[in-house]
């Protein structure tokens, strides 16, 4: 029997902010050299470590707004007060050439990225249907989870990043990302990290060697 071909990845993790999202996913792309990861457009001003073009592509609003106009972003979001943007190109380049391609992004993103893997209306042109469907069988989620409410409150005052206003608002913005977590094919606790890490290897490698007749398809409503 011929072994399943793989196909690339479009490996979509999730969490709240302060669950580990960005660590898991550096250390995914260790173990994955050939993994590319999505650097998303942001609004939001960078931190004092953050490199323009290597961790976001920072933007004003006008500029971000003109992209939008353009149709350039895969998937676009308004989360804590900034807005946050995947560049469509970039990811289906990479998927074209065969490499898995990481994307960091929000719940918002993750559920309009699902919208638009959907199965088409009538009257979507077949070049764009290809297109989606390409998308689609590349498709897998994973939401990563805080032990509990006081772990993230920790986690967030440890990272040292945000000021108490800002922390309030991102725990309480918690509530309902964590909410949607059941839309995810894959939840993942990160209670320690090394475990976290192994977890989210097992999920590339067996979706790696899974076939398109059995991938399963987003969980679109």
């Amino acid at each position: 029997m011929n072994a399943p071909v793989q196909r690339p990845l479009l490996l979509v993790v999730s969490a709240p902010s302060g669950a580990g999202k960005t660590t898991l996913g550096a250390r995914l792309l260790e173990a994955f050299p050939a993994m590319v990861r999505s650097v998303s457009c942001t609004t939001r001003a960078p931190r004092p470590d953050e490199v323009n073009g290597r961790d976001y592509v920072f933007l004003d609003a006008v500029e971000f707004q003109q992209r939008i106009a353009a149709g350039t972003f895969l998937e676009y979001a308004q989360v804590h007060g900034a807005s946050y943007g995947t560049p469509r190109e970039p990811v289906e380049q990479a998927l074209r050439a065969g490499r898995d391609v990481l994307l960091i992004i929000d719940v918002q993103g993750a559920e309009r990225i699902r919208q638009l893997l959907a199965p088409s209306a009538a009257g979507e042109s077949a070049a764009g249907e290809s297109a989606a469907g390409d998308l689609r069988r590349a498709f897998v989620d994973v939401f990563i989870m805080p032990p509990d409410s006081e772990s993230l409150r920790r986690r967030l005052v440890a990272r040292g990043q945000d000021d108490a206003a800002e922390i309030e608002r991102r725990l309480k913005n918690a509530g309902g990302e964590m909410a949607g977590a059941s839309r995810y094919q894959y939840r993942i606790v990160n209670d320690r990290l090394e475990d976290a890490v192994a977890r989210l290897r097992a999920i590339v490698l067996k979706e790696k060697q899974t076939s398109n007749a059995q991938r399963r398809t987003p969980n679109v409503q």
